[in-house]
């Protein structure tokens, strides 16, 4: 978490870091800024020492909701530069080295970190290095600052993620009445008031519309039927037209509006029936589902829980992508990951990782699926978890995990 910062910076060497970017929204951004409203700018903080946020005059205000020591480009002497420096690429780099004598460094290793145009920032590097021989600039991959110290959330994170889990199980019960609310004709097609069939892009539009009156936003949602449920990231069709008696995976990962925390969840549904295999395939993943909660334990690894996932589908004859690699049959993604800022955070939950284990404060999904795409049907079932203080896991998503949508005929 937070602040953890300190701790991890050490551990890497870091005497500070640097958080850069454009207007894009930024993740890191958000996370050290509390979620203030602001676009570029820079973020800097000292090993030993607090965060200060530089941005441009006119988001001065937005910027001290942050709770940080902001300041403003012309506090800090950029526009003295600009007086001699007309090339605005070398003032902005002559700009960082008043920010880091602004917090207190002027020697030593240096973390870059944020979204940006690449291209923008390998020149930005070459500049830096050249400028400023006394630091040592440099970047990371793997588990990086962030991302380590993201794996466990603070009590005001998790009250911000429990806050978009109790909008977005609104929005999957406002879904559920809405599909309900309509029929089936003949051809067991569901069917609008005037008769025309009910799409997968009616669906689409309706639950955009009823994120944004709880203030979140659709980050590309999978509504998808039939044979496209059982490719787990597709998408769905949008001009196809709902059929009772299929499989639908409806997978909502919605955030905060503009950007922010998320939640993750996924029901299997099926309109008016359910056939007897899908029902096979979904009792299934629904006894994987138990079985992985119960095989959760605070300190131990998280390969466990997928361990005990592909150990109960191989033996019920369900290929797995430990039995049969590269298979697009049966189970063929990790059991889940760690969410927040961004929708796939660490820890994993796969057995091809064995060193990321359940700690207090984790925010998780626990997903078991089932795909068979020549078959037409797939299953999956998904729940956002954080583990309390007391070392539980608890549900984030309370919704109803029924198969069965009832509808009536026309």
């Amino acid at each position: 978490m937070k602040s953890d910062l300190p701790r991890l910076m050490e551990k890497r060497g870091l005497d500070a870091f640097v958080v850069a970017g454009g207007e894009e929204y930024s993740a890191i951004r958000d996370y050290v800024t509390n979620g203030a409203a602001i676009t570029g700018g820079l973020i800097l903080q000292k090993r030993d020492g607090e965060p200060l946020l530089v941005v441009n005059g006119m988001e001065i205000e937005e910027g001290r909701k942050s709770g940080l020591d902001t300041r403003t480009y012309a506090e800090l002497g950029y526009m003295d530069i600009l007086k001699d420096e007309k090339d605005l690429d070398k003032a902005h780099i002559l700009f960082w080295g008043n920010c880091l004598k602004a917090i207190g460094v002027e020697t030593g290793k240096i973390g870059i970190y944020g979204v940006g145009a690449i291209n923008q920032y390998l020149e930005y590097y070459q500049m830096l290095t050249e400028t400023y021989p006394q630091y040592q600039f440099v970047g990371e991959k793997g588990l990086t600052l962030f991302t380590e110290a993201m794996i466990t959330k603070d009590a005001a994170e998790i009250e911000r993620i429990k806050s978009v889990a109790e909008r977005t199980n609104l929005v999957l019960d406002q879904t559920w009445q809405f599909i309900a609310g309509h029929a089936l004709n003949a051809d067991e097609t569901v069917i609008k008031a005037d008769g025309t069939a009910l799409t997968i892009g009616d669906v689409k539009r309706f639950i955009r519309r009823a994120l944004l009156e709880v203030e979140l936003e659709d980050t590309h949602m999978i509504f998808a039927q039939g044979r496209d449920s059982a490719f787990p990231h597709s998408r769905g069709e949008s001009d196809q037209a709902l059929k009772a008696g299929q499989s639908i995976i409806f997978d909502l990962f919605p955030r905060e509006l503009g950007g922010g925390y998320h939640h993750d969840v996924t029901r299997t549904w099926s309109i008016g029936y359910a056939p007897p295999a899908l029902q096979a395939l979904y009792d299934d993943v629904m006894t994987a589902f138990d079985i992985s909660m119960e095989a959760f334990g605070v300190e131990k690894p998280t390969s466990l829980m997928q361990t005990a996932v592909l150990d109960f589908f191989e033996g019920k004859g369900h290929p797995t992508a430990r039995s049969t690699p590269g298979s697009l049959d049966g189970y063929v993604h990790s059991l889940g990951h760690g969410i927040g800022l961004n929708v796939h955070e660490r820890p994993s939950i796969t057995h091809l990782r064995d060193d990321d284990r359940f700690l207090v404060g984790n925010c998780v999904t626990i997903e078991p699926g089932l795909y068979y795409p020549d078959k037409g049907i797939a299953a999956r079932i998904e729940d956002l978890c954080i583990v309390s203080d007391s070392g539980e896991l608890v549900s984030l998503t309370p919704f109803k995990k029924d198969l069965v949508i009832p509808i009536q005929k026309a």
